[in-house]
């Protein structure tokens, strides 16, 4: 989030850049002093509203009229006119739970996890610590390296890619759909998501006429007496869903948590000596860096206020997540 030099008052505006980081703490801190939220500008030019008060984003999630769907249909035909497809079924990242609404959200969300069980996520941690070794006995024995390039991206896209059941030589293909699926204003980000859907669809043919003990082998056979199974277009977007989640945020978790702990010895220190503190630690990361900057975003379906703040019928709203964890919690 990259706001202008002077925080704005209500009628000003707030520029959302995600490639800027290094100094969003203090510009958030900044913001907050002026409200919890703010009119802004996202990507393609797509304007709309920024939460970054964390009382407010504990409780716009859940309002009634804050929408996934793009209703009205001005805000769709914004995010046409700008060229913003991530919320499409078929081109985009739609038809999973995270772009869908209640009882969608529900029925997706169960239908999911009836695949990914818990013994089904047990069975995996020896094979990542089994990925993560293999990868780290393959570092240099001297000299620097890109621990993104050569570990951070390669563990979470292995695991991911191995847990769906995409054959190896798709694992790389995989890695670099997923950096530039998120993307928007980036030349690969169509061809991307153009990857992410054919892989997939391409898959669910093959796991249906020979399943096996894989997720995508899962979700094509998952049931559901009420609801009926996951549509083709649904199993599509849930294993993309996985795909972009399970990589993007992961690497980003890993080389935040990284730079926090070589900027602050004496934790590295503190998890070295307890290791059995690492599971609070995991928590803290995403808090203190998180490893996306803002929420999937939502629509107003009516004219609505926020924290006295008026938000007109089709706006677009957002949080800024790395913004509300540093944001203490009113009394």
């Amino acid at each position: 989030m990259n706001p202008h030099e002077e925080c704005p008052d209500q009628d000003g505006q707030v520029v959302i850049d995600p490639a800027s980081k290094a100094d969003a703490p203090a510009r958030y801190a900044r913001l907050r002093g002026f409200g919890p939220i703010h009119p802004a500008e996202f990507h393609l030019g797509l304007k709309g509203w920024v939460i970054v008060g964390h009382d407010l984003a504990r409780e716009a999630p859940t309002h009634p009229a804050l929408l996934k769907h793009a209703t009205p249909r001005h805000a769709a035909d914004a995010l046409a006119a700008a060229g913003y497809v991530l919320h499409k079924p078929s081109v985009g990242l739609g038809a999973q739970m995270m772009e869908a609404d209640s009882p969608e959200h529900t029925r997706l969300r169960r239908l999911a996890s009836a695949a990914f069980t818990p013994r089904r996520t047990a069975e995996l941690a020896p094979r990542i610590e089994q990925i993560a070794h293999d990868l780290i006995d393959a570092l240099p024995p001297a000299g620097e390296a890109d621990l993104v390039e050569v570990f951070h991206a390669p563990l979470p896209a292995t695991v991911i890619a191995e847990l769906l059941g995409i054959p190896e030589e798709h694992h790389l293909d995989v890695r670099r759909w997923s950096a530039h699926a998120l993307r928007v204003a980036s030349p690969e980000h169509r061809p991307a998501l153009a990857g992410l859907h054919g892989l997939p669809a391409d898959l669910v043919a093959d796991k249906r006429r020979r399943p096996q003990d894989d997720l995508l082998s899962a979700l094509v056979a998952v049931r559901d007496e009420e609801d009926g199974r996951l549509t083709e277009e649904e199993l599509v977007g849930t294993a993309m869903m996985l795909i972009v989640a399970g990589h993007e945020s992961t690497v980003n978790l890993l080389g935040d948590a990284v730079l926090a702990l070589l900027q602050h010895p004496e934790q590295l220190r503190l998890l070295r000596e307890r290791p059995e503190l690492m599971p609070g630690a995991v928590e803290e990361f995403l808090r203190y860096d998180t490893s996306v900057e803002r929420s999937t975003s939502r629509y107003a379906a009516e004219d609505i206020e926020l924290c006295g703040v008026p938000i007109p019928r089709g706006s677009m709203v957002v949080v800024a997540l790395g913004a509300a964890g540093r944001d203490a919690p009113q009394a």
